[in-house]
């Protein structure tokens, strides 16, 4: 019979764990309710802004962040799953389809806008601008919303968050000239047309520019293809690599910072090291003649070219751009005296990187999450140059695939849900030789029905990347999650590059390819390994013809095991296991058995 409860005891421990124990640290009001985070008057009203950025939501999210817009309830409907062959081109569009999705973003190219600020005045209270804005913001996302269910049209998913496009509003009112800065790689995808319209809604004293930024992925004859595309469209844009920028020095300043060290080595040189002194004092004052020059140029060029804008395809170096910002707006400015320039892009695009470069020193943090700042900063270059970094945004555009917004950066790798597609996308865009040649593997060839020019499925290059990189599960399959984020991120970074063309230029010319480094390895001189990664799961014709012409006579109608299958895995030949030595065949045969039965079915016919 087991212990007898004590009520008293259990209801005492009850009230002491309610009075003390389990409120300890609440703030609660008169009436015992416990106090929301917004009320308590602490001065930390900043901190509790909610900045985090959303791009993806999954229903329940979105419904729940409707709901709060709106004050609206609403129910979530389960939805269907569906296998698919990981085997296939999973997440990919036909021509067919690419050809109508496309046909689809030139119709309705207008109705892409990004959110405007509602008309305010200083007679507003915080309260009547923040629902107004509010309002504003939702009717935004209800034409969206509108627009793709009633075309089918994808979006990126855009930001969701109300705080960062207020952040955005913040900057393009403050600033004199707003920089929108775009991947080389892609401009396009990462160009926001409706902001070019927005900046001049606000003010028609602001400037626009698109900074081209990673321009030395870019050749000297694709950057002449964008510049004439940006001229042709009446868009000032200039190219600019801040990785260069922030390595670079100029040529002239190391070789004389070198002949100095050497002479100031060498005390009886004396005479010799003031005249490199006085180089070096030289040197600087062209350097700032140059400057003058450029920017008296500059400012040329745009009194007699207004009408015919045309864009240069030299990448800048830091110098270079800071003149242009010093130069570029000729208007009344926000800030007296100080030329306040705002930088936009998208996350991943290099706009943190640019300004570190800028500065020379880091003065913003730089990550390869999207999203690492989270509101608006003020930099000055100097006294009459200020900039205004603004956080990433991701933008309403029109895109084929989920996978090509994971491939370009727009959404983190480390934090998707299915890998097959972007590797799909990857395995068509980079052809089959420069993959082969870039990790040093060997991929299956396409099987004799199928087209031997396609591209290798994600589950082929997966298989073959896990497989020569080690990169295994407990169970000793290829880990193709891991190898999936490994080729992700070396797309993204440039490893493996491709670039796309303006929409006047045909991409097979803008870029091509170069021909095969690395002989491709016969079967047989393969190691058995990456001939496991990339052998078929299908019965090819050198398989049926090993098992019509192979020298053992046919078992077919004898009791047992057959020797070979189709697929050319043995069974009953000890030889052809000696690649698997974990399979054992059963010896524990019985070889008396037939002679007991002759005996016994002998007795049997003496009887």
């Amino acid at each position: 019979m087991g212990k007898k409860s004590k009520p008293t005891a259990n209801l005492g421990r009850s009230l002491i764990k309610d009075r003390f124990g389990a409120n300890k640290g609440r703030k609660f009001t008169a009436d015992k309710s416990l106090l929301h985070t917004t009320e308590v008057q602490d001065g930390y009203d900043w901190g509790r802004l909610n900045l985090q950025s959303v791009t993806e939501e999954s229903s329940f999210q979105e419904f729940l962040a409707t709901a709060e817009l709106t004050g609206a309830e609403f129910q979530a409907e389960k939805l269907d799953i569906k296998f698919v062959n990981p085997k296939t081109n999973v997440g990919l569009l036909t021509k067919d389809e690419m050809k109508k999705t496309k046909s689809l973003h030139d119709k309705h190219r207008e109705q892409l806008k990004i959110p405007r600020r509602p008309p305010w005045n200083t007679n507003m209270s915080r309260e009547e601008l923040d629902q107004n804005e509010r309002e504003y913001f939702l009717q935004w996302r209800k034409s969206l919303v509108q627009l793709q269910e009633d075309q089918g049209i994808l979006l990126t998913p855009y930001e969701k968050n109300l705080e960062f496009w207020r952040q955005l509003w913040r900057v393009v009112e403050r600033s004199d000239v707003v920089v929108q800065i775009v991947d080389a790689r892609n401009p396009l995808l990462f160009y926001c047309e409706d902001l070019i319209r927005y900046v001049k809604e606000v003010s028609s004293d602001k400037m626009n520019l698109v900074l081209i930024n990673k321009a030395d992925f870019l050749t000297e004859e694709q950057r002449q293809s964008w510049a004439d595309y940006f001229s042709s469209i009446n868009i000032q844009a200039v190219f600019y690599s801040a990785t260069l920028a922030s390595e670079s020095i100029p040529k002239e300043i190391i070789s004389v910072n070198q002949e100095i060290e050497k002479e100031s080595e060498s005390k009886t040189h004396e005479s010799s090291f003031r005249q490199l002194e006085e180089s070096v004092h030289n040197l600087e004052n062209q350097v700032e003649r140059t400057a003058q020059k450029l920017n008296e140029i500059t400012k040329m060029i745009q009194l007699v070219c207004k009408s015919e804008l045309q864009n240069s395809k030299e990448i800048l170096s830091k110098d270079e751009l800071i003149d242009l910002f010093h130069g570029i707006h000729e208007g009344p400015k926000v800030t007296d005296n100080v030329t306040t320039i705002g930088l936009v892009g998208y996350p991943n695009v290099g706009k943190s990187s640019t300004i570190n470069s800028l500065l020379s020193a880091k003065k913003v943090s730089v990550s390869a999450t999207p999203g690492k700042t989270k509101h608006f900063q003020t930099l000055f270059l100097n006294k009459d140059l200020l900039l205004c970094d603004c956080p990433g945004l991701v933008m309403p555009t029109f895109v084929f695939t989920k996978a090509e917004m994971i491939i370009n950066g727009i959404l983190p790798i480390d934090q998707m849900r299915d890998h097959v597609p972007p590797v799909n996308l990857i395995a068509h865009l980079i052809p089959r030789h420069i993959l082969e040649d870039k990790y040093g593997i060997m991929l299956p060839e396409p099987m004799e029905s199928e087209d031997p020019n396609r591209p290798p499925t994600s589950e082929e290059l997966l298989n073959a990347y896990a497989y020569n990189r080690g990169f295994m599960t407990a169970n000793g399959q290829p880990d193709n999650p891991r190898a999936a984020r490994y080729i992700l991120k070396d797309y993204m970074n440039g490893k493996l590059l491709y670039c796309h063309a303006p929409l006047n230029v045909n991409q097979k010319e803008f870029h091509t390819w170069p021909e095969r480094q690395k002989i491709r390895f016969l079967e047989r001189d393969a190691p058995l390994r990456q001939l496991r990664a990339v052998k078929s799961s299908h019965a090819t014709t050198a398989d049926v013809d090993k098992l019509f012409f192979h020298g053992t006579t046919s078992n077919v109608h004898v009791k047992g095991r057959s020797l070979i299958n189709l697929n050319g895995i043995a069974n009953g030949n000890p030889e052809l296991l000696a690649d698997k030595p974990w399979k054992k065949i059963n010896r524990h045969e019985n070889k008396n058995k037939r002679e007991k039965l002759r005996r016994v079915y002998a007795h049997l016919d003496q009887h």
